[in-house]
């Protein structure tokens, strides 16, 4: 079998669409199938570059890694990284070609992108046996159906059978269930196969009178029920959907190695991206990971995190309203370990240029670094490889941002010793390249200078591996679609499509 496939929709946002994907991918791969992922369009601050080059989604990378092949741009052709309320930019085949408003890109820019979408999934089905698509957020929201081409719009087109999955954590995943059916078109409701129920808690007994109330009400079953599981820490998608106020990053529950935690404070920045460059940290024995917005939750912290952003210009006078940017000023002063990452590198330099993100021209750094960046029109993407610390790393740049370093010490460089990227003044560090404390012998270089700087009796655990962490945790997905779905039933949509004799639920989409 060549090109089969289904795609996984979703009852809300955050249903668990990537993790079922990514769960489904793990499964098939494991009984020898080949299967790629897909996503036609994704909307997230969260992204990785390809081999090639290419921007994506970190969701369809890290289902990509499930599936055990490389991502490419094929993936996830359509990338839109929000710039505010109102706007975003969009990356088409991984590189970007202008910044829309929303009006104007579901006004007719993305029914024409539908096109670049088919025809990447059908290169997709030319390759591999099976290709899992995910949808975003609804395929009920029948204000954008006329131009979705993420949802029924591309199951459609492919004829793919389409799973609704519904999170049954948040209640009312039957209504949810039901509605979203019962709002689609006749065409589409011919592709709604069936449910499947996410986060179930408790006896599942006491669940399957409802499911059986479900199929005789819809005529569709339900494909499984996965129970609530903690502690995946897979890639989300769009940010962080908790209350920032004490939200704790989730790792493994271990004791530290030495006498002392490590404490990590990472300042909740807007337009936040690429947050997850501190799960490696939060994957090490002792080390917590914490997401804060105000200065006296800096106090305790070994040290302080200023992640990447969409929005450099934006997040400093945020930095400065909240007083944030005082509190790590005297934390460098008095040699208190901080590390910013992209955006927060920038910031951490004397002076920002910017007359492509925000557009405000000439703005003050927080002056903690010899930095000095102009933003270019083009944007950097790549997979850079040197050494730091005296050890091995590697990482991905996505930024319009140019550094020219003037000073401070040497942080990424060359076998040569000659700077890639980046620098070091003091406990300050800065750096562009996002994913590098997955590279374990750096993580643990840099965790051991942190843990000196800040007179912690903190030892990294010699033998913490973040790559076979997420293998365990990919391989967890897939025993969650092992065990608790009906594998045989899945397969017989991948393999001959959507059943035939659904009835319809009325009453349909709208005129």
């Amino acid at each position: 079998m060549r090109g089969g496939g289904l795609l996984v929709a979703g009852t809300t946002s955050d249903a668990g669409k990537s993790v079922v994907t990514a769960g489904i991918c793990r499964w098939l791969v494991r009984q020898g199938v080949k299967v790629a992922p897909f996503k036609g369009q994704n909307m997230s601050l969260n992204s990785f570059v390809t081999r090639e080059g290419a921007e994506i989604g970190r969701a369809q990378a890290m289902q990509a890694q499930a599936a055990r092949v490389e991502p490419t741009a094929l993936m996830n052709p359509v990338l839109l990284k929000p710039g505010g309320d109102r706007s975003s930019q969009v990356v088409l085949m991984g590189k970007p070609v202008g910044e829309l408003s929303a009006r104007g890109y579901h006004g007719g820019r993305q029914q024409a992108l539908l096109g670049t979408v088919v025809e990447c999934l059908q290169e997709l089905r030319d390759t591999y046996d099976a290709v899992i698509c995910e949808g975003a957020g609804s395929p009920a929201e029948i204000n954008l159906r006329r131009n979705d081409i993420v949802n029924m719009g591309i199951a459609r087109a492919a004829r793919f059978p389409v799973v609704v999955v519904g999170d049954i954590d948040r209640g009312g995943v039957f209504a949810q269930f039901f509605g979203t059916t019962a709002l689609l078109a006749p065409e589409d409701q011919d592709l709604i196969a069936g449910y499947l129920v996410n986060k179930f808690r408790g006896d599942v007994t006491l669940l399957e009178p409802g499911l059986d109330m479900l199929l005789g009400l819809t005529g569709r079953r339900t494909f499984g029920v996965l129970p609530y599981a903690h502690g995946l820490g897979i890639d989300e998608e769009d940010g962080l959907r908790v209350s920032l106020r004490g939200a704790v990053r989730e790792s493994v529950v271990a004791p530290p190695v030495g006498e002392d935690v490590l404490r990590v404070a990472v300042c909740a920045v807007p337009l936040m991206s690429n947050f997850t460059d501190v799960d490696a940290l939060a994957a090490e024995p002792g080390v917590v990971v914490r997401f804060v917005d105000r200065p006296e939750e800096l106090a305790d912290a070994d040290l302080v995190v200023l992640p990447g952003t969409r929005g450099t210009v934006k997040a400093l006078a945020w930095l400065r309203e909240r007083g944030l940017a005082d509190a790590i000023a005297r934390r460098a002063a008095e040699g208190r370990p901080v590390l910013g990452i992209c955006g927060g590198f920038q910031a951490l330099g004397e002076h920002i240029h910017d007359d492509v993100e925000s557009r405000a021209g000439a703005v003050d750094g927080l002056g903690l670094l010899p930095v000095r960046v102009r933003f270019a029109p083009g944007k950097t993407l790549a997979r850079p490889v040197g050494e730091a610390l005296g050890e091995p790393v590697e990482g991905y740049e996505i930024h319009h941002g140019v550094a020219d370093v003037r000073g401070g010490e040497t942080f990424f460089s060359d076998d040569a010793g000659r700077s890639l990227d980046g620098c070091r003044v003091g406990a300050v560090w800065g750096t562009h390249w996002h994913g590098s404390l997955e590279s374990d012998g750096f993580r643990r270089a840099f965790l051991r200078e942190v843990a000196a700087a800040a007179g912690r009796r903190f030892v990294p655990a010699p033998d913490t591996s973040f790559g076979a962490l997420r293998e365990e945790q990919l391989d967890r997905l897939g025993d969650l679609i092992e065990e608790h779905a009906d594998t045989g039933a899945l397969w017989k949509l991948i393999e001959q499509g959507p059943p035939s004799g659904l009835p319809f639920i009325a009453p349909g989409a709208p005129s």
